[in-house]
């Protein structure tokens, strides 16, 4: 017992509200990364002020959000035109927690920010903190720095200016690293604002933003043409509830869920009482028993709902709780689904076709599965190019994962090269390789069946045990360990297309990842330095001395395997596959991997760019 860490009175410490943050920033605010993802912390700061100036709006306070970035200091200013906060209750209302006017729900009646939390983690988790608060031709303004109070002032207004809250604040470079805010992100999430709150415009560095159809135009944007029949699309006259949906020919289904403004990323109890609710509804229109696998592939929807009450599962807010609400949510949702198709009966039908055609080709699909199947058992009972490890992701007896085996991974490598080396140097125990024959089959544009005629991708679908339920998946992390050149790149590409195209779900759900493996090795007598990138290398060669030998990586089979073992240890460098839910991204695989060969070249052709390196 020598050597355990004392524990006494001096080991139990007390730390304020905005210091508990500011150690504890994951808790609040999700991400502490550099901006790179729709979730990452700076854009969470960011929706918390903007939720604000939302819920005056849905107060119907103020019409109008002006909001300033500075896409290079990371600066943000955001204006609304509300009631402004309480003049004498300002610096409470942003640096002291569980404080605010969203506990009464007379003043804000559906508000998503109903912790007390979220300014004042804005405020603490910033190098730099301004609010300033204008009521009737008064003003009251705080200044903080790294959430602590500096300066405050209040008084009566020297020029007149529109009721309403200004926060200016920039995100601390040290708990937010090499941040950097991206406008399309930033677009992205002001414009569910705009879809939310149809009427309210929001001017982003000058430009505005704004919606008049709410969540139909959200669906039209996404779609882009797509849609089989026009959507059906239905608000209720006090803004509690708002659906929209329509089917397209894509092979997944995809939703938006909201609640008070909020995006519910993760969904929740509303998003399965619609999915429930619309099953129910299409099942009694059409007097069958459609699955709902059928009912619903190709949908792409939404569903707004507003709350007194909202209950989330963490501080972020991206899953509604509230249990209590679904029996009856599923059976209006059956009743203004019904309505709908009632009175659209051209749409109904279309609606009713597609689905029709799916099960048919279910059936179809089924017959392929089975002749692939047997095909497999004739060759051999295991799948000859994976190289399985003991430990696999499972799930508990409810259905919902515990972290058993998160941390087991497949890596899929291209040839018995870079797959040898992995294998010899790998941990049996929780790392398994699945051998690339060569480049996969491209199945951009391709239907379903091709999974099952493609004998790569069947032995690939068997050994991620995927062909039934993603709820099978095998590994916590799906890796690409592919080569540094052109045709690395290349297998890559149709990866990920394979994926995208099939199994999206997998790439949402943050599974797909990229391994990076250094492209340089800069060394001299004393040390060897290995460099991912080419700032990397300059600074290896620095350090070495200009006469250092550099040897430049193309293939994993180049690495042995004492040097490979580090870089897929503890310590590997993943870049995650992201889709972000972007409108635009199966057009855009469809354009770089589809057959418009005579685009794509006309497009490099215009695009391409040569440097000196180019001719080396």
């Amino acid at each position: 017992m020598a050597d355990t860490p004392a524990y006494d009175d001096e080991t139990i410490k007390s730390l304020s509200s905005l210091e508990h943050i500011r150690a504890r920033a994951g808790m609040y605010i999700g991400r502490t990364s550099d901006g790179s993802h729709y979730e990452d912390g700076i854009y969470i700061l960011l929706k918390e002020v903007v939720d604000n100036a939302v819920d005056e709006f849905i107060m119907g306070c103020g019409k109008r959000v002006d909001i300033a970035i500075d896409w290079n200091s990371g600066a943000v200013s955001v204006r609304d035109r509300g009631r402004g906060i309480p003049l004498g209750k300002v610096v409470e209302c942003v640096s002291q927690i569980n404080t605010g006017g969203k506990f009464d729900t007379d003043a804000f009646q559906f508000s998503v920010g109903m912790n007390g939390v979220g300014t004042k983690a804005v405020n603490a988790l910033s190098e730099d903190f301004r609010v300033r608060s204008v009521r009737d031709g008064e003003f009251s303004e705080a200044v903080f720095r790294f959430g602590k109070l500096v300066s405050k002032k209040r008084g009566a207004l020297k020029q007149p200016e529109p009721d309403g809250t200004l926060v200016e604040f920039k995100p601390d470079a040290e708990i937010f690293r090499k941040f950097r805010f991206r406008e399309e992100l930033v677009v992205r999430r002001l414009k569910m604002y705009a879809y939310l709150n149809a009427g309210l415009a929001i001017r982003l560095n000058g430009d505005t933003i704004v919606s008049e159809n709410g969540l139909a135009d959200l669906i039209a944007d996404d779609v882009r043409g797509e849609s089989l029949y026009s959507p059906f699309h239905w608000r209720a006259k006090d803004g509690k509830l708002e659906i929209v949906f329509t089917h397209t020919n894509r092979f997944s289904e995809s939703y938006y869920s909201f609640v008070n403004g909020q995006f519910t990323s993760d969904g929740g109890v509303h998003l399965s009482a619609f999915k429930e609710g619309l099953l129910r509804a299409v099942n009694d229109y059409a007097k069958g028993k459609f699955d709902g696998d059928d009912v619903r592939d190709g949908v792409v929807g939404a569903i707004a709902i507003r709350l007194k009450n909202p209950v989330f599962e963490s501080q972020t807010k991206n899953k509604l709780g509230n249990t209590e609400i679904r029996t009856a949510l599923v059976e209006e949702i059956k009743r203004v689904v019904l309505e709908m198709l009632h009175r659209d009966p051209a749409g109904a039908e279309r609606l009713v076709q597609k689905i029709k055609d799916t099960a048919s080709l279910r059936k179809e699909l089924n017959t392929v599965k089975k002749k692939a199947r047997e095909n497999a058992r004739a060759v051999s009972v295991h799948v000859p190019q994976l190289k399985d490890c003991k430990d696999h992701l499972r799930l508990d007896r409810q259905g919902d994962r515990k972290g058993w085996g998160e941390d087991t991974m497949i890596f899929l490598t291209e040839g018995l090269s870079a797959g040898g080396t992995l294998t010899q140097c790998r941990d049996a125990a929780k790392q398994a390789v699945y051998f690339l024959r060569g480049k996969p089959l491209n199945v951009c544009g391709q239907k379903r069946d091709a999974l099952y005629k493609n004998v790569e991708l069947f032995n690939l679908v068997k050994s991620l045990d995927i062909e039934d339920s993603l709820d099978r998946l095998r590994y916590g992390k799906i890796i690409f360990a592919t080569d540094a050149d052109v045709d690395g790149l290349h297998i890559r590409n149709l990866l990920i297309t394979f994926f995208m195209r099939f199994f999206k779900q997998l790439v949402a759900d943050r599974r797909v990842f990229i391994l990076e493996t250094p492209l340089f090795r800069v060394r001299n007598k004393k040390e060897q330095i290995y460099c991912f990138t080419e700032e990397e290398r300059e600074k290896a060669v620095a350090k070495c001395g200009a006469s250092a030998e550099i040897t430049r990586f193309k293939g994993l089979g180049e690495l042995n395997a004492k040097e490979f073992k580090d870089f897929i240890g503890p310590d590997m460098r993943l870049t995650p596959v992201e889709c972000d839910g972007d409108s635009l991204l199966e057009k855009t695989i469809d354009f770089y991997m589809g057959p418009n060969s005579p685009d794509r070249r006309t497009y490099i052709m215009e695009n391409l760019v040569c440097t000196e390196e180019s001719f080396e």
